[in-house]
């Protein structure tokens, strides 16, 4: 007799509380309208904004209901860390650091909350992980390290090149590493190295300007305050006579540039998307994504401008056009 209470307590809260245990189709509902992500960028250009696009676009295709709020730190590290702040006050279920900078600014904010990354070189060097493996850690994403030694060579190889300049961002950690690796592949290959320093993009052209004489090519790599001042750098280039080489297709559109071997950005960002997915549908922590490198030829293309190579004199082996995904002539883009 001294159950009966008890067994008509549990049946009462049984019974206020069945809506939540067998509406199971209101509760995925639920779970999957209150992702809000967090995206930071540390500047607008094409490459970054290619990369969020993928991203939400392949989360969507994948039945993926979120609420974004994307932000872009203009290319100030305060701002980075505004935004990361602004993430932790709204309670974001995951945020997305786009560049080295703004993963950096969102890894100090949160400890707990999944951190996932894209288009930054090297986040063992930038101690977004502490390693490249899958670990215990909320911090995990995608690679854009680029073959830099590679693309040296065969920039200097069909430019007969033999100093290679570069317009380098002295205060991030990728724009650092990047220059230091073209540096070490010069030194590899026997060529002469030439480089310049800026703080932010308004710097850019007054770079270019103090070493265009210097250099016989132009390398510019993925750092993104750079890239984001990309017409300057084309402009004093066609002035010079310098033919340069990007590794960014993204921002080419209209520029004067003789070679493009690099990431399709917006296939970067897909990748990116995959590794949001894998974490917001529970199959992976953020830490568990480890680093991934992007290693499939296909995410990568070759471009040749033939109108600059004509105007330089240069010559670009059949071989080379053969594998192009992209060729320039006559002022007409064919894709192929």
């Amino acid at each position: 007799m001294k159950q009966k209470p008890a067994l008509a307590i549990l049946t009462t809260v049984l019974l206020l509380c069945s809506p939540f245990l067998f509406s199971q189709g209101k509760t995925e509902t639920v779970v999957q309208d209150s992702f809000h992500i967090g995206v930071s960028k540390i500047v607008t250009h094409p490459a970054l904004d290619a990369i969020v696009q993928g991203m939400v676009d392949y989360l969507e295709e994948s039945g993926i209901k979120a609420i974004y709020d994307i932000q872009s730190a203009n290319g100030d590290v305060s701002a980075a860390a505004q935004i990361a702040q602004k993430f932790k006050s709204d309670k974001d279920d995951l945020v997305v650091g786009i560049a080295t900078p703004t993963a950096q600014a969102l890894a100090n904010v949160f400890t707990t909350t999944p951190v996932v990354f894209g288009g930054i070189t090297d986040p063992l060097e930038a101690g977004l992980v502490p390693t490249y493996e899958p670990n215990s850690g909320n911090v995990g994403g995608v690679s854009d390290k680029n073959p830099v030694y590679d693309q040296v060579k065969l920039f200097a190889q069909l430019t007969g090149a033999k100093t290679i300049g570069i317009v380098f961002t002295n205060g991030e950690p990728n724009g650092v590493q990047l220059k230091n690796m073209v540096e070490e592949s010069c030194h590899k290959l026997g060529l002469a190295f030439v480089a310049a320093g800026v703080s932010n993009s308004a710097e850019v052209k007054s770079a270019i300007l103090s070493i265009a004489k210097r250099i016989d090519g132009l390398y510019i790599g993925t750092d993104n305050t750079v890239v984001s001042a990309i017409s300057a750098l084309s402009e004093v280039c066609a002035q010079e006579d310098v033919p340069y080489f990007t590794a960014d297709s993204t921002s080419t559109e209209g520029m004067d540039y003789f070679m493009v071997w690099g990431f399709n950005y917006y296939k970067h960002g897909r990748e990116t998307g995959k590794a949001v997915e894998q974490v917001l549908t529970g199959k992976k922590t953020a830490g568990q994504l480890g680093t991934i490198f992007i290693t499939d030829p296909l995410e990568f293309e070759l471009w040749f401008n033939l109108d600059v190579a004509k105007r330089l004199g240069i010559t670009i082996p059949q071989t080379y056009l053969d594998a192009a995904a992209v060729v320039f002539e006559n002022g007409v883009k064919t894709v192929r």
